[in-house]
């Protein structure tokens, strides 16, 4: 006997006359059918699955992976990547900005960016000649579109600034922007970038 919602479309199709609706009902019935087969074959595969290796991953606070670019100012340290927890399509990590840190104006490609702020105060720069600008604390989120021209900040000249980082793509593609910037680019020595060409 089939599933309700499958039956129930069925039904509609034989009882439906107009051809817009009709094509609708052929979608509702044609998405029932795939959404069950899908069930069907993912309860087979997670019962031949090795929940052991390929179940949730927790990566301590100790087995963070700073052999990541590093900048001047700041230390960034990688969490969840395809190597440490199998990950195929995310990117999460952490970043640590010293005191008075700025990058320089970049954008991340084709990536989404999501940062949540743990300690401190965030400035952030956008648009084509960074003109815009807000400031996010601890408990705030930041989210980066793809290709926006931005800069980060420590707002604070005194104090650290941690952050988590969320992408959606494993690649840390940095496309730094020759823009002139209301603040000053670098971290640390002068003409150093944040994010250094690889």
């Amino acid at each position: 006997m089939e599933p309700e919602p499958f039956r129930s479309a069925q039904s509609k199709l034989i009882a439906c006359n107009d051809e817009q609706a009709l094509g609708h009902i052929r979608t509702e019935v044609q998405h029932t059918t795939v959404k069950r087969k899908f069930r069907l074959r993912f309860s087979e595969e997670s019962l031949l699955m090795d929940w052991k290796k390929s179940g949730v991953k927790i990566i301590h606070a100790d087995e963070l992976d700073t052999n990541t670019p590093q900048t001047a100012g700041m230390t960034r340290a990688a969490a969840i990547t395809h190597a440490k927890a199998g990950a195929n399509t995310l990117w999460a990590g952490t970043m640590l900005v010293q005191p008075d840190a700025k990058t320089g104006p970049h954008h991340h490609g084709e990536l989404e960016t999501v940062l949540y702020v743990l300690k401190g105060r965030v400035r952030m720069r956008w648009g084509d000649q960074l003109e815009f600008s807000d400031e996010a604390s601890a408990g705030d989120f930041i989210y980066v579109p793809p290709y926006v021209p931005h800069q980060e900040i420590n707002a604070d000249p005194n104090n650290s600034c941690e952050a988590v980082v969320v992408r959606n793509g494993q690649e840390p593609v940095v496309v730094n922007l020759d823009l002139q910037t209301p603040e000053p680019a670098s971290a640390g020595r002068p003409g150093m970038p944040f994010h250094p060409d690889r």
